[in-house]
């Protein structure tokens, strides 16, 4: 059960990524862990951006872009509504990065319960 609802918890947050963004991660891994859901997503970056972030500023320029945009993400409730719902516990706290050199973004989702 936990696999399977792991399965859609990431084909969700892509869905939700390919919405916002334009494109969605090549591969999501998602785990729970207690109160937290991890989620790896690896091949984010547009080509525009893998160009861009040849120099220092465009590093700083796409990881700015990309760090904000994650969290305008999630200040649309509509979107934390639908993964709430579909694992059924609260969000309180969403945490994201990336690394550009390697192409990963890490979201950790905090929750009001274990899932796992």
């Amino acid at each position: 059960m936990t696999k399977n609802l792991e399965h859609q918890f990431s084909m969700l947050v892509r869905e939700i990524r390919k919405e916002h963004v334009g494109n969605g991660p090549r591969e999501i891994l998602t785990r729970f862990c207690g109160p937290w859901v991890i989620c790896e997503m690896k091949g984010n970056m547009t080509n525009v951006e893998k160009f861009m972030i040849l120099s220092e500023d465009g590093k700083r320029m796409v990881h700015e872009a990309r760090t904000k945009l994650v969290k305008n993400i999630y200040r649309d409730q509509a979107v934390v509504a639908k993964l709430e719902e579909l694992i059924d516990a609260k969000i309180l706290r969403i945490f994201s990065d990336i690394s550009l050199e390697e192409d990963i973004a890490m979201t950790v989702y905090v929750l009001d319960r274990p899932l796992a």
